[in-house]
């Protein structure tokens, strides 16, 4: 999978802001998911542009691309460092995207990131939950389905373990005061941005059991059963806390075992960064309202720079038919964020 990087220095101290975006995208069947457009062919049609990635996240991904082209055309009005990075690997939070070029490419570090996820133009995510993917195994013996006096039924341990587990969802975060005076005074953006109802559970742990597999036939009680939970943790919150928990609730069914599949800390950065300020003032100068600073229900690779304590901040266009048919950005909403992205990276390295 490949990686681009460019960067060019000034030779004037000043900031070093890193571009980041992604160039893989979710697979697409224009019949079996009713696309109206070809979801490869970048049709443009109503003032949109349409296809898969498109909002998630080339869109962002060009808008970082135009940014480098046209602050180096510009470069002697300017300080520090411009790096951008465009990579693969992030649909699958896999290892050789960005986590490869933090891990062994300090020199794409920085000392902020901006990235142009699909998020929303009314909105600046400062943070973001993690995910924390589980398998879990129930075994028993099995029987004929007329004789279920003879063993549990694993598939029905399962369904009772899944209720059970939604107690993670009562844990709750602590965060520092400026992060909750900021999502308190975002929760309408929260709802604008990321649909309604997730300025409720932004700040809880929620539960997705997004495969299951149990029984080989009708008249079988099952002997195996196995399911997959994505846990998204809020920040302020860590792994140990959500393990203790599950311990907790698998130690009641002796049947039952689980597994860690993947895990990626939440993570924050300052809301009221530089870099946040500059966005801001940005938006109120091209006429647009004042995006509210929020955190992620999803998972981005900005999330790789704040864990090194860099400042990390994502501004791009709405997540319209994300990963759905259709998948589409409004071609002004993108032009804004291009702009948005443009400007903003000017002012960051002319200070």
């Amino acid at each position: 999978m490949p990686n681009i990087v460019g960067s060019f220095d000034t030779g004037k101290p000043g900031h070093h802001l890193v571009l980041n975006g992604h160039m893989d995208v979710f697979p697409a069947d224009a019949k079996a998911e009713g696309w109206t457009q070809d979801p490869w062919g970048g049709a443009i049609a109503n003032g949109k542009i349409y296809g898969r990635g498109v909002a998630d996240m080339k869109a962002g991904t060009s808008a970082s691309i135009f940014t480098f082209y046209y602050l180096h055309r510009v470069r002697e009005h300017l300080k520090g460092k411009l790096t951008l990075t465009a990579v693969s690997d992030e649909e699958t939070f896999g290892p050789w995207g960005a986590r490869y070029l933090m891990e062994h490419h300090p020199e794409v570090h920085g000392d902020c990131c901006l990235n142009g996820e699909p998020s929303s133009p009314l909105t600046i995510r400062f943070g973001e939950k993690g995910p924390f993917w589980v398998k879990f195994t129930l075994h028993t013996i099995g029987a004929h389905g007329a004789y279920t006096h003879l063993s549990p039924s694993a598939t029905k341990q399962a369904a009772r373990l899944i209720v059970d587990l939604e107690e993670l969802t009562t844990l709750r975060p602590s965060v520092p005061i400026d992060v909750a005076d900021a999502l308190a005074g975002a929760a309408a953006a929260i709802d604008e941005a990321q649909g309604p109802g997730a300025k409720d559970i932004v700040q809880r742990v929620t539960l997705n059991i997004g495969v299951i597999h149990g029984g080989v036939k009708v008249n079988i009680v099952p002997g195996t059963c196995w399911f997959e939970a994505d846990i998204r943790v809020p920040p302020g919150l860590g792994k140990e806390e959500i393990l203790v928990r599950i311990r907790e609730i698998v130690a009641r069914y002796p049947e039952a075992t689980f597994e860690e599949i993947n895990y990626s800390a939440p993570s924050l950065c300052d809301p009221n960064h530089e870099m946040m300020g500059i966005l801001r003032a940005n938006a109120k100068a091209l006429g647009r309202p004042d995006p509210a600073p929020i955190v992620s229900l999803g998972g981005t690779d900005a999330r790789l720079w704040r864990q090194r304590g860099i400042p990390a901040l994502v501004h791009g266009p709405f997540p319209r038919g994300m990963a759905q048919a259709d998948e589409h950005v409004e071609i002004e909403e993108f032009l804004h964020v291009v702009r948005m992205h443009v400007l903003s990276s000017f002012d960051y390295l002319s200070r």
